[in-house]
């Protein structure tokens, strides 16, 4: 695999939702910041859809997010609408070079079959809660069996292999430098060996991310703090796979009033719902933007009129309260 581009040329920046249901303004606002840091700097802007959870995607999903952005006055130069050099644009579509990757990792030991399931490893005594509430830590079960046999065993129970990145072998530091926060250490008791491609063949998020940012070529990502613990092992799997990482930079989230945090699963205020009240881009552009600092409360712009000077450094590091309600 190539390296990002980190030579000083154009930046490329994207925005990555996942398809599973409507556009709330956290996402929005998200959108609306990796926008306008790509916008500001000049670069390439990417949409990726992230719908490798064919459960819970949809074409009228991946359709509704489109139509919002465009509708936010959110423009891309690459993506599944309009292609380009590194498609396709869709997660869905980049299977072939998921399996690559793996198989590259297992070529070069930086990863391993397991043949345990979920409930295994939360039954394993030796396994403590992750940090970040991301389960139970696995155990290391697998990590030094042969391959066949750990193949043979998950045949035997009815079930196909995972494949886990070998994170606790890595002597590499857990802790980086984000764009907005400095130093952080989101994971103090160090990597894990956490899934590459699950027993239904399907990528992983971690690895599905790294390679399509290596393959586009992505220089910057700007993401929610809820994606922080994931860096780690992100950065991990760049120098696994011998590529630059982009830098990181990742935004506060947006609350719902009562400081609970935005989840699709709770169905909170959309997009499409602020639309259909007649509430306009503007409207709702402005309340996103001064959620960040960029703006005071009540003002109504277009995205276009925030580019200008923008610097990711002018926008708040706390999460804030927005009450989709009050737009009208």
């Amino acid at each position: 695999m190539t390296g990002n581009q980190r030579d000083g040329s154009t930046m490329r920046g994207r925005f990555a939702p996942s398809p599973t249901g409507a556009m709330h303004l956290g996402n929005a606002r998200t959108a609306l910041l990796a926008w306008l840091a790509c916008r500001a700097a000049e670069g390439t802007m990417v949409l990726r859809l992230e719908d490798l959870d064919a459960a819970r995607a949809s074409a009228a999903a991946s359709e509704g997010l489109l139509d919002d952005l465009r509708f936010l006055g959110l423009d891309w130069d690459e993506g599944p609408d309009r292609g380009g050099p590194h498609g396709p644009y869709c997660q869905s579509e980049r299977t072939p070079l998921y399996q690559a990757a793996v198989e590259r990792l297992l070529a070069s030991h930086d990863a391993f079959f397991c043949a345990c399931s979920r409930a295994d490893v939360a039954r394993a005594s030796s396994a403590p809660h992750g940090e970040g509430g991301d389960g139970p830590r696995y155990p290391g079960t697998c990590r030094s069996r042969a391959a066949g046999d750990v193949i043979v065993q998950a045949a035997r129970l009815g079930r196909r292999p995972t494949v886990r990145f070998r994170g606790q072998d890595r002597a590499l530091p857990t802790s980086f430098v984000d764009g907005l926060h400095g130093e952080v250490d989101p994971l103090p008791a160090g990597l894990d060996d956490f899934v590459l491609c699950k027993a239904d063949g399907v990528a992983a998020y971690q690895l599905a991310v790294v390679v399509d940012d290596i393959a586009m070529q992505v220089s910057d990502v700007v993401r929610g703090d809820d994606l922080l613990s994931s860096t780690p092992r992100q950065l991990a799997l760049f120098a696994a796979l011998g590529a630059a990482p982009p830098r990181f930079h990742h935004v506060p989230l947006v609350l719902a009033p009562g400081r609970e945090r935005l989840a699709k699963r709770t169905r909170p205020p959309s997009i499409a719902d602020l639309r259909s009240r007649g509430v306009t881009a503007e409207v709702i552009v402005g309340a996103l933007a001064a959620s960040a600092g960029l703006v005071p409360a009540g003002v109504a712009l277009p995205a276009s009129a925030l580019v200008s000077g923008f610097e990711l450094a002018q926008i708040s590091r706390h999460p804030v309260e927005l009450d989709a309600t009050s737009l009208g």
